[in-house]
């Protein structure tokens, strides 16, 4: 059984892959390593319970040691790296842990799994010449767009936030270590992810619980910030693909061709609440949107092209957001109210 160590699997995005992966792919043993802060749930890999291979591993990324001892002890072959502080604004109030983890804790896999793997630059040891390293990342990077154009592979980074320029630095660490060892590396680059299991702080939870609770809504600036919206288990399907068949040392944009403001978003979920669990003081749940003062650096545009990935490996997103966001409402109204939504 080959082992794939996959870290921040008790993370959103991480939390909807691993089950996907370990269930798809049966002769693998899937390693999740977590730390479980704030952002880790194991409650979220409760389907996991019955896989014969899947392990958890509470530790820290940036623990060398406890690294080391996983690739030695399962004698990793692979790596899809999730792990990651990713909320701009804990970046702008506490940018320390932004660098620890995405920077450091970056560096440490990396260094560990080229040790491992490899006997010198471009030198992999015998057996282990198909080994890879995935490294997961986000088109914040790109720093901001107008009201037109997308972002590709080439765009230069232009980084807005701490937290964004952390991912960004990983970026670059990924490459160096392609470059100049000769390591089998792959990174992505994915637009704003949302679906089940995504921690409340994000934008879409927080609309859905704070209407069930009919409370405030609110939204930063004028709420026409625009984000490309990429549905979770398309965003798993497209690091799957690029995990066994991207080219060493390329980059794969991954966006869901979705572009909608904070204020659509909104509109959007509120619409869906109103017909399938109508507010209980009556009117839409809609008069419950306020505007907040907008955080600093708060990039305007984001759009993603993803025509690599799809001409050179395939993929095609399953989900638009029109049934993507139904599918994500029903998920949470199940997990906060505890009955099945209304048709």
């Amino acid at each position: 059984m080959k082992s794939i160590l996959v870290t921040g699997g008790a993370g959103f995005i991480g939390a909807n892959f691993v089950p996907y992966f370990a269930k798809k792919y049966p002769e693998y043993l899937v390693i999740n390593l977590d730390k479980l802060t704030y952002a880790g749930n194991l409650d979220n890999l409760e389907d996991c319970k019955d896989c014969p291979n899947y392990k958890f591993v509470k530790g820290d990324i940036c623990d060398r040691d406890l690294i080391e001892k996983l690739f030695r002890e399962y004698d990793v072959r692979g790596v899809v790296h999730f792990a990651a502080e990713s909320h701009v604004d804990n970046s702008i109030t506490g940018p320390k842990a932004f660098i620890e983890t995405n920077v450091v804790g970056t560096f440490t896999l990396l260094d560990v799994a080229r040790n491992y793997w490899m006997s010198a630059p471009n030198q992999f040891r015998e057996g282990y010449e198909e080994c890879r390293f995935h490294h997961i990342s986000t088109d914040e990077v790109y720093g901001a767009l107008g009201e037109s154009g997308y972002f590709y592979e080439t765009t230069p980074y232009d980084p807005s936030s701490p937290y964004s320029a952390s991912k960004a630095s990983s970026d670059m660490i990924v490459k160096a270590y392609h470059r100049t060892y000769g390591m089998n590396v792959t990174i992505s680059n994915c637009s704003n992810n949302y679906g089940p299991k995504q921690h409340p702080e994000k934008l879409i939870p927080k609309i859905i619980s704070n209407c069930l609770e009919e409370k405030n809504i609110p939204i930063y600036g004028d709420g026409k910030n625009v984000r490309d919206w990429l549905y979770v288990l398309d965003h798993c399907k497209a690091i799957d693909l690029i995990f066994h068949k991207g080219k060493s040392g390329e980059t794969y944009n991954i966006g869901g061709h979705n572009e909608k403001n904070n204020l659509e978003i909104v509109d959007a979920i509120c619409a869906i609440l109103d017909k399938k669990m109508p507010k209980k003081s009556g009117g839409s749940y809609k008069d419950l949107v306020v505007f907040v003062k907008d955080r600093p650096g708060h990039d305007r545009r984001y759009a993603i092209d993803a025509t690599k990935l799809s001409t050179q490996l395939g993929w095609k997103a399953d989900e638009n957001f029109a049934s993507g966001i139904v599918k994500t409402v029903d998920w949470y109204l199940a997990k906060l109210t505890g009955a099945k939504a209304a048709e």
